[in-house]
């Protein structure tokens, strides 16, 4: 949680912002659809041939840029086009079933501008909105390898005349090859603290070093930083993992599962158009072509219902996140409500989305599993952001949650939540 995010929840001024970013409309979903759909569809024309290659979709990133993607939810008087969060995520939806790495790639980025509706309204606040509207977008390098907890960082930031530098090493760096700016973790002073570097500043080194077997181009490799020079208007102040109930966690989850639903939402589509094209059937099916045999309707059925699943299970969390929002996030029930209600959906739309991802391949045979037609990047892309917040910890975390009162885990590290628990 970034000290803009912090500001929210006590500032009068910043709790106006959700109001002021409606005062001017935005586009609808139509005029959102007619902006968006075509540059989606030229991303997915080329998604398992960057698969195989693992070609990082630079290129592409670059469309959504143009197109001012990066700034749905930025007011139309700052150049945005002031989506609810419901359209933000619709619109994720569907960049997720063109090229499922792109919205994870993307996530940091949106909970930034966020941070920014919510921050006391003022020169740095238009200035940061004005310029993702003009097509910057931001990155992250949060999680440190071998580190299980926030609060215990060794990416520092150490005073050095009239600037600090930045000195660590971040892995999970989800997007930021892609980014202008890296949101990064760092320990100052024993305080953590959320610090924005520019992503080409000296010092700064970025790997694509990820070795995950599904969302290979998300970018989420290394990040290096040594003395790289930061000055005090780029500190943040308290940063990831402050203790306390925050829309950001509930915000970063539903990204995950908009992936989820794209998803489920391209694998029936590709189950359906090789169904379609098929001529090949077998000597004891139900019919002589695949499309008529009743068994693989039903598959595409089945899929079809899982597409419908996650997806209604995304919007309807981030409708609870635009009344959030618009109330600036102070409301801590309401807060605790998001959270509640993300990782229900977490559970709700895993259950739906991995099966599905492995049932698509019953409806033909061996050729279903050609290499050329990679149909096996949507169960590898959806069990990789699966693993994301593990469900069985969500799973106990709202059971224990709704059978005994206790505090959703939100962003704080497991260590200081047992420590809170001895006190």
């Amino acid at each position: 949680m970034t000290s803009i995010e912090a500001k929210s929840s006590t500032d009068p001024a910043a709790r106006a912002t959700g109001r002021e970013a409606k005062a001017e409309r935005g586009k609808s979903d139509a005029e959102l659809d007619a902006i968006f759909g075509p540059i989606f569809d030229r991303i997915a024309e080329g998604a398992v041939e960057r698969e195989i290659d693992r070609a990082l979709p630079y290129e592409q990133v670059g469309w959504l840029r143009e197109a001012k993607f990066g700034a749905l939810r930025v007011p139309v008087e700052y150049g945005g086009y002031g989506a609810t969060v419901r359209q933000l995520f619709r619109q994720l939806v569907e960049l997720a079933a063109a090229e499922s790495n792109l919205p994870q790639a993307l996530r940091v980025h949106f909970s930034f501008v966020e941070d920014q509706l919510l921050a006391e309204p003022g020169p740095a606040r238009e200035r940061w909105l004005r310029a993702v509207a003009a097509g910057t977008l931001v990155g992250n390098a949060i999680t440190e390898p071998g580190v299980g907890a926030v609060d215990r960082y060794h990416t520092r930031l150490t005073r050095d005349g009239d600037h600090w530098l930045l000195n660590g090493v971040k892995y999970y760096s989800t997007g930021s090859l892609y980014a202008d700016y890296i949101l990064a973790a760092a320990d100052r002073d024993g305080e953590r603290v959320g610090v924005l570097v520019d992503a080409r500043a000296d010092g700064v080194r970025q790997h694509d070093d990820w070795d995950g077997f599904g969302q290979r181009l998300t970018a989420s490799g290394t990040t290096e930083f040594t003395d790289v020079v930061v000055s005090d208007e780029r500190i943040l102040g308290p940063g990831y993992g402050v203790a306390g109930p925050t829309y950001a966690t509930s915000y970063l989850q539903v990204v995950q599962l908009a992936v989820l639903a794209g998803i489920a939402q391209r694998a029936e589509r590709d189950a359906r158009e090789w169904v379609a094209a098929r001529t090949r059937s077998y000597t004891h099916a139900a019919a002589d072509l695949p499309r008529r045999d009743p068994l693989v309707q039903q598959v595409i059925g089945r899929l079809s219902a899982a597409a419908f699943a996650a997806r209604a299970a995304v919007l309807a969390v981030a409708d609870v996140l635009d009344g959030v929002l618009a109330d600036g996030a102070r409301d801590e029930k309401a807060l605790v409500a998001a959270e509640l209600a993300a990782a229900q959906a977490q559970l709700a739309v895993i259950d739906q989305v991995l099966p599905a991802t492995t049932l698509l391949f019953e409806v033909g045979g061996a050729s279903v599993v050609s290499e050329r037609l990679r149909l096996d990047r949507h169960w590898r892309n959806a069990r990789t952001i699966s693993v994301h917040n593990p469900a069985i910890q969500k799973a106990r975390a709202i059971g224990d949650h709704l059978l005994n009162g206790a505090e959703l885990p939100f962003a704080w590290s497991a260590g200081e939540r047992r420590a809170e628990a001895t006190r």
